[in-house]
């Protein structure tokens, strides 16, 4: 094959122009692992609920290196060292943060592994892509993991102030037109500084933290956790539990050979290997929604009926509770599609559950976001802050749900 290496700049609708800054960033946006965001949602299922939602993992990875760029020139002017190869560690631990994220980003990310979360998978698809590129990654890997010496790097990749958080609210927010969660990462950004090996926020930036947090509350509450996104996401986590148990009874389905190979087989931490991870890489949206509009017309009548909700988006009615919803109220529901179907207890449960959801803006036990005053004194946001509302962010908001079939003529 021919070389293609050369700086590129791209068009993203968020900041513009951005620019791929070396070889070796180019490179590894060019290898299959992180070609592969490009067929994962960033946003799971929710372009059920907002129709501009298609933006990908891929805008993402692109739109945090972007940001990274930007922080790390703003640190240097306010004389905070880096080095070169820190700068590129920087570039690529972010690039590659959500390379291990699987089918439709969280919906399924416990459902075609067990017990594996996708940030240990991006380690380790970035252990893999460190031996092909000569261990150029090591130092990236180290960030990425929360172990390099210099504590306000890692975290510029993960905080509760990251490059992460500030453009998936900024990027969310335009896919969707949920005008709440439009950031501005520039004023943020501009405001950062370190102390003592920590990053902070200029006194002067306390505004934009603030409305930094309530940004975050309201996307949660009217994006990530719309109700309409929370049964269509649970709904899916049931298409791949009852093909995985249609599978283990001997039932062929069918499926690409990357999916067939995660129902077969029950894949926890204790055995996913490099050949899983291999095999993992192949499995994207596509195998998914392909698996699902053929499953539609399966003889099963709990696999059918899953798949026809989310293909056709004719989906459960969901019912939001301050108090945790009774089982004999779930039991009512349940007798009532048995009588009606002539289905078992345990086909029933497919579609009759609840659950909750919970929201928490700020977490105050995990690395605060500091505020560094005028006169030097360090402060917690909260403390900080004059805005009422700003410790009401800080206490987890829980939520109750039920779902169950609509009533149909």
């Amino acid at each position: 094959m021919t070389s293609r290496n050369k700086l590129k700049i791209l068009n993203d609708p968020i900041y513009g122009f951005i620019t791929i800054p070396n070889e070796l960033l180019f490179d590894i946006i060019e290898h299959k692992y992180f070609q592969r965001l490009r067929r994962i949602s960033q946003m799971g299922l929710s372009y059920l609920v907002y129709p501009g939602a298609h933006h990908t993992r891929f805008h993402h990875a692109l739109g945090c290196m972007h940001l990274m760029q930007k922080a790390v020139r703003v640190l240097r002017l306010k004389g905070v060292e880096i080095s070169e190869d820190e700068e590129q560690a920087l570039q690529i631990a972010i690039l590659l943060h959500d390379i291990g994220h699987g089918p439709f980003s969280h919906a399924m990310e416990h459902s075609i592994v067990e017990g594996v979360s996708h940030e240990a998978i991006s380690s380790m698809f970035m252990e893999e892509m460190n031996a092909k590129f000569n261990q150029r990654l090591t130092l990236a890997i180290e960030i990425f993991s929360g172990k390099y010496h210099r504590k306000f790097l890692c975290q510029l990749i993960s905080s509760q102030l990251d490059m992460d958080r500030m453009d998936y609210l900024k990027r969310d927010s335009f896919y969707t037109g949920v005008a709440e969660g439009n950031i501005n990462s520039e004023r943020l950004i501009s405001m950062l500084t370190v102390v003592d090996n920590v990053l902070m926020v200029e006194e002067k930036g306390i505004y934009s933290v603030e409305k930094f947090l309530l940004a975050r509350r309201l996307m949660y509450w009217q994006v990530y956790l719309h109700k309409t996104g929370v049964v269509a996401e649970q709904l899916l986590i049931r298409v791949l539990k009852r093909a995985k148990e249609l599978v283990s009874q001997g039932r062929t389905l069918y499926g690409s050979s990357a999916l067939t190979y995660f129902l077969k087989n029950q894949i926890t931490a204790e055995n996913f290997t490099s050949e899983t991870l291999h095999i993992f890489s192949q499995l994207d949206d596509y195998d998914i929604l392909s698996a699902m509009k053929e499953w539609v017309h399966d003889e099963d009548f709990v696999l059918s009926n899953l798949c026809k909700m989310i293909i056709n988006r004719d989906l459960l009615k969901i019912r939001l509770k301050k108090n945790p919803v009774k089982k004999e109220k779930l039991f009512r529901h349940i007798e009532k599609l048995k009588e009606r179907y002539n289905i078992s207890e345990e086909e029933a449960r497919y579609f009759v559950f609840s659950g909750e959801i919970s929201n928490l803006a700020y977490k105050k036990e995990d690395e605060k976001i500091f505020i560094l005053k005028k006169t030097g004194k360090i402060t917690d946001v909260v403390k900080a802050s004059d805005h009422f509302n700003l410790m009401a962010l800080s206490k987890p908001v829980t939520k109750f749900y039920i779902c169950y079939p609509k009533q149909k003529d």
